[in-house]
Formats: structure tokens, C-alpha cells, sequence
């Protein structure tokens, strides 16, 4: 079977690379594409494959500025040759579901979510611009929430990377899907005999991770927290930070795991599609206080929900007295967490089990041959997954 994952761009190491880095792991001998390759951004385990991009990649800049580039997505799409291959994977945005695939392949999409600037939030962005640009605006974003959407049509199976995304998918796209969460490599994690006297955070500084709600709190309380990450908003969050915060900016993985290890709790303030931090911090025991809306509802287990189990504390407003109160409750039951089942819960979502459930997928298109996958797909309930 000829393999081919498609990825809209490599030019950062989030999320979105480790679930490539996953497939392309499940299928070795896969060719991938991409619009926009940054060798230097390639992960170990993309070191060495052969990546073909489009002309994209050739515009200077391009690995900076591709956001400004998405009028020319369908064009450099339709580029990536694809025909001839009996599955293509792709996964991301619109740049990458919009592939001309065979007639008899089979195109699985992983979805981390459609595109929010062309739907839930196009109105904010389209508040942000200049009036001047705003009508250029509406009118490229129109044009694209159409291709996007006829993409969509085209694929034959979704996979949604939460089922807050899955509903998503149906509200914009109008189609079902499969929920598999995104690969999490819990081996590293292990608990740590002694936990020392500090919070942590760990992710970009930008500003929809609200980390400035963290920066503020933990300032206002006097609570240590220690913030691992780079960003465009870390010096401005350093003008706000007390002496109690500390940024530490890029660490190696043996120190962002004695970091994970030792700490009271992790701390997370945004809203996320899935969101693999607080997955990360649960495999070492680490119990999680976070913003109670995306992904974090399906990976971390509320006191509230669950009294007699929990893996953390959520809270409900992105404010500081919400923040405030959550951190006390948790203070309040902090000997009462165990650390060994929280870990345990981590290992639902190990790249084991992205592995074994990406598998499962593909093995059933293929079995059921192509009418009855196109009609099972349309027909397919959308998967509710509840916390393990």
C-alpha cells in the first residue's frame, strides 16, 4: 500500500509535528508533503525523510509570514502530486485536506480544528484590521470558507483530535468523525520522591495561551511559579511578573522532566483544541489546575466530577479570582491527590494508543471497500469520548 502524509508547513515543533512524527513512524516507508518546509525546524525524527514542498517554499519569508500567504493555499495545494498513492493522511487546516487525491484512495483527514479565522473567530479578526483592510479581508475569507468547506466534502474519513473538536467538524463541515487524541509520550514521565515548592507552566508565549492570567495571579499571591517557553509576549510578561515568577525560556528534556517531576502543580489558562502540556505534566504525577473549556475536559479529571479519582482542578472564568479560588481549593486537598493514578490516567493517551487506534482505522476502510466506507463515513455517529 503507497502511503502519502501531507502537513500544511514545517517551520515550528508543536502539537501538530508530533502527530506527523507519530504517522510517519506507523507508516515508515511514506512519502510526505508539505506547502512550507523549514529544514531547520525538522524534528529528530523527520531528519533524513524526504519532504516535498511546493513552490511556496521558495518565497522568502515564507516560513514567517505563511499566514499572510493563504490566498495562494488551493493553488499550492492542488500542486502537491498525490495521485497514485492507495491512502493519503493529511492533517492540519485547509492547506492540506484540499489535495487531489486518486479516485480509488482512500484520504483520512486529522482534524486539530477548522480554521478559526475563517469561522468561530472570524468576527474578532476581522475587528483587529485596519477598516481599510477589513473589506480585502471578508472577501479573501469568503472565498476561502469555501474552498475549505467543498474540502472538506472531499475527504472520505475524519478524525477529530478531541470531541470538542469533533463537534466542530459537524457544525462547520457538516461531517461526522472518529476521535483519536494526539500522541503524548508518557514513558519519560516518573514520580519524584520529593516535590518542591513552586507551580509550573509550560508552553509558547503568545497571547491566546493567557499566560499573562498566570503571570498576575501567582504576582498577586506571592506563589512561585516557573514558566518554560519562548515567545513574542515574554517580554512583556516579564514587565508584570514579581519576583516570585521565573522564565526559564527553552529547556533540554531531562530538565523539563525534573521540572514536571517536582513541582506542586501545573498551571494552564488557555482554551485548547486538545492541549498535550497537561497530559505531559500528568504522566509525571503532576496534578493540573486548569481553564475548564476544550480538550482539557476530556484529558483532566475535575475534583468536582470526580471526588473520589481526580487528576486536577478546573475553573471556569479566565479571571484572577477565579484562578484565585482554584488554587486554594487545591491547596486545601493537595495530600489527597495520588500521584500513581494520575500518571496511570496519563497512559490513555500514550503514542501506543494513538498508534494502536490509527491502525484500527485504516485497517476498517479498507475492509469495508469503497461504497460501504463512503456511506459508513457519512453515516458514522459522532464519538463522545469520556475521561478514562
Amino acid at each position: 500500500m503507497r502511503v502519502a502524509i501531507v502537513h500544511p508547513w514545517f517551520i515550528t515543533n508543536g502539537g501538530g509535528e508530533r502527530v506527523i512524527d507519530a504517522l510517519a513512524g506507523i507508516f515508515p516507508s511514506a512519502d510526505l508533503f508539505a506547502l512550507i518546509v523549514d529544514k531547520r525546524s525538522l524534528s529528530s525524527a523527520m531528519q533524513g525523510r524526504k519532504i516535498q514542498s511546493s513552490f511556496l517554499s521558495r518565497i522568502p519569508m515564507a516560513g514567517r509570514y505563511y499566514q499572510h500567504l493563504m490566498p495562494l493555499y488551493p493553488l499550492a495545494t492542488s500542486s502537491l502530486d498525490v495521485t497514485g498513492y492507495d491512502l493519503v493522511i493529511s492533517s492540519g487546516g485547509p492547506a492540506t485536506k484540499g489535495v487531489v487525491v486518486s479516485q480509488n484512495a482512500k484520504h483520512v483527514h486529522y482534524c486539530h480544528s477548522p480554521v478559526r479565522f475563517l469561522w468561530d473567530q472570524y468576527p474578532v479578526w476581522h475587528r483587529r484590521l485596519p477598516k481599510v483592510a477589513q473589506p480585502g479581508f471578508a472577501m479573501a475569507a469568503h472565498q476561502l470558507r469555501e474552498w475549505d468547506f467543498n474540502s472538506a466534502q472531499r475527504v472520505d474519513h475524519f478524525i477529530a483530535n478531541s470531541a470538542f473538536i469533533a463537534k466542530r467538524i459537524q457544525t462547520y463541515y457538516r461531517r461526522t468523525s472518529t476521535v483519536i487524541h494526539p500522541p503524548v509520550d508518557t514513558s519519560r514521565g516518573y514520580l519524584a520522591a520529593n516535590r518542591d515548592d513552586y507551580y509550573l507552566c509550560v508552553a509558547r508565549l503568545v497571547p491566546g495561551k493567557r499566560i499573562d492570567l498566570l503571570v498576575e495571579t501567582c504576582s498577586r499571591l506571592a506563589k512561585r511559579l516557573i514558566i518554560v517557553g519562548e515567545g513574542p509576549e515574554k517580554h512583556r510578561l516579564e514587565s508584570l511578573a514579581a519576583d516570585c515568577v521565573k522564565f526559564v525560556g527553552r529547556v533540554s528534556e531531562s530538565q523539563l522532566s525534573d521540572l514536571y517531576a517536582r513541582a506542586r502543580a501545573f498551571l494552564f489558562s488557555a482554551e485548547e483544541d486538545f492541549g498535550i502540556a497537561p497530559v505531559e505534566a500528568q504522566a509525571y504525577g503532576l496534578p493540573v489546575i486548569a481553564y475548564g473549556k476544550g480538550g482539557v475536559l476530556e484529558t483532566v479529571l475535575s475534583c468536582d466530577r470526580y471526588p473520589d479519582n481526580p487528576t486536577g482542578v478546573l475553573y471556569f472564568e479566565q479571571t484572577f479570582e477565579s484562578l484565585r479560588h482554584a488554587l486554594s481549593r487545591f491547596e486545601s486537598m493537595e495530600y489527597s491527590f495520588d500521584h500513581k493514578y494520575i500518571q496511570a490516567h496519563a497512559q490513555a493517551f500514550d503514542t501506543t494508543v494513538f498508534s494502536r487506534e490509527i491502525h484500527t482505522l485504516v485497517d476498517s476502510l479498507f475492509e469495508r471497500g469503497d461504497a460501504t466506507a463512503s456511506s459508513t463515513v457519512r453515516s458514522q455517529a459522532c464519538v463522545e469520548v469520556a475521561p478514562i
